[in-house]
């Protein structure tokens, strides 16, 4: 009788003592997963700032609605710089990412292309919250990523608040605009997107000389202009492009009125501006593109 109630009281203090071990484990697994998202946020900052002092050829000039990064990534040493922008329409241009991905992958691995008194940044996803819609990434991906549905490619065109983000620069904004028959928001004024004010404030610091843009699709390559008449120097970026990748040129974007676009904003401020429209919504058309960059890099060499 006394071994019993012995082995009966072990087994009390056992189970008491494992009781309190979870206890104290869950109570520290509780407070670790209350504080994550603050220390999360401090992590993120400084790994940010971090990144960009120690890494010269990625920087992050901004984020999304729902907080994604919006990357620049640099080539070169010169003193003048030419910047190439893809996917201001996110996952329903998915294509002009992968253009752009394809440029900052071909720099990376032929550093002697760039010529010494140029350096070039390449953004390839200007809407990375559209871009995540279809591909279900912000990163880098594959034509295998992207979705089916047409409806969801659609979706992909704007931002996280169904804003247009090429109807929300400052040439001709207007609150409501138009994509072909279809009105679209242009924001609640102008520069109203973290995106767009990304780009505008990378613009103002860092001020290229030349700055391409990717777009599809309709096959050709197009200069800008915000009521100023297009630029000696524009209408010379279209026709250098034009020639060397086959592109078709165009003077003006006139097959609908645009409002808020960023090249025509580009333009007002007396940067050198063309848009490239790749020819359909799922091919980069890399061997084309890369003689027009080829042809505009050697066209800036000194």
């Amino acid at each position: 009788m006394k071994n019993t109630i012995i082995t009966i009281a072990i087994v009390i203090i056992v189970a008491l003592g494992i009781y309190f071990i979870f206890e104290n484990s869950s109570n520290k697994t509780d407070l670790t997963v209350n504080q994550n998202p603050i220390s999360n946020n401090i992590d993120v900052q400084e790994t940010v700032a971090t990144s960009s002092i120690k890494n010269k050829e990625s920087e992050v000039i901004g984020q999304s609605v729902e907080g994604r990064d919006i990357t620049a990534y640099h080539f070169g040493d010169g003193g003048e710089e030419i910047l190439f922008v893809g996917g201001i329409h996110g996952g329903y241009e998915w294509n002009t990412a992968l253009v752009a991905y394809q440029l900052a992958d071909y720099l990376k691995a032929n550093p002697s292309a760039i010529p010494q008194n140029i350096k070039v940044t390449v953004i390839p996803v200007l809407n990375p919250d559209g871009l995540d819609k279809v591909v279900g990434t912000a990163d880098r991906f594959t034509a295998s990523d992207v979705s089916s549905s047409q409806a969801v490619q659609i979706s992909g065109r704007f931002n996280a608040n169904k804003v247009d983000l090429n109807r929300n620069f400052d040439c001709d904004w207007q609150s409501t605009g138009k994509w072909q028959n279809t009105d679209v928001s242009g924001g609640s004024s102008v520069f109203s997107e973290p995106e767009s004010l990304a780009m505008k404030n990378y613009i103002n610091t860092n001020k290229p000389i030349a700055v391409v843009v990717w777009y599809s699709a309709a096959g050709g390559v197009f200069a800008s202009n915000c009521h100023n008449g297009v630029s000696a120097e524009t209408s010379a970026l279209t026709k250098v492009y034009s020639d060397a990748s086959g592109y078709p040129a165009y003077n003006s974007f006139d097959f609908y009125a645009i409002t808020g676009d960023m090249t025509n904003w580009l333009a007002k401020i007396n940067v050198p501006t063309i848009s490239v429209l790749l020819t359909n919504h799922t091919d980069t058309e890399w061997t084309k593109n890369l003689a027009g960059i080829k042809a505009l890099l050697s066209h800036y060499s000194k």
